[in-house]
């Protein structure tokens, strides 16, 4: 499970407030930039989200981001190019149709679509980027921890 100083096992602060856990998925051209230069600007966003730099969001397969809400991670943005403006071509409409079938299946699970959003950016968006990762995180927060955090607690746990 994904962890930082802030936080401890469970997404609780040392405060003892609860707070989500998020992965951004984000393709290298135009997201992962639009990130890297919100870093530059020391633009701020929420601590808890973690960025996991993919080569286009086409090539994320649902079992990646199926795992992370299995693991217990509490949502997970999708990052691309901006539509019509993908490196790869079509990568980033493929993602969108990828990600709309993921929503559905946690939707049927009782995770809740709204855990999964997907986003386009192009790599000087770095405030837009910041926007999107801020309104993933207050949806989320407001949803609370995921219901397949405490069955993923139990399994570490060694509890039946």
């Amino acid at each position: 499970m994904i962890q930082t100083d802030r936080q401890e096992a469970g997404g609780k602060t040392r405060a003892g407030r609860w707070e989500p856990q998020i992965l951004a998925f984000c393709c290298n051209y135009c997201a992962y930039a639009a990130a890297d230069l919100a870093g530059s600007k020391r633009m701020q966003y929420s601590h808890n989200v973690r960025i996991i730099h993919t080569p286009c969001t086409g090539k994320i397969e649902m079992e990646h981001i199926l795992d992370a809400f299995e693991k217990g991670i509490d949502g997970v943005l999708v990052a691309g190019c901006l539509e019509g403006g993908c490196h790869f071509l079509e990568g980033n409409l493929r993602a969108r149709k990828q990600t709309g079938r993921i929503r559905d299946i946690l939707d049927e699970i009782g995770v809740g679509a709204e855990r999964l959003k997907m986003v386009n950016f192009s790599a000087a968006m770095a405030p837009t980027f910041v926007e999107r990762v801020e309104e993933i995180v207050e949806t989320v927060r407001a949803l609370g921890p995921s219901p397949l955090r405490a069955s993923t607690q139990k399994e570490s746990a060694g509890e039946p």
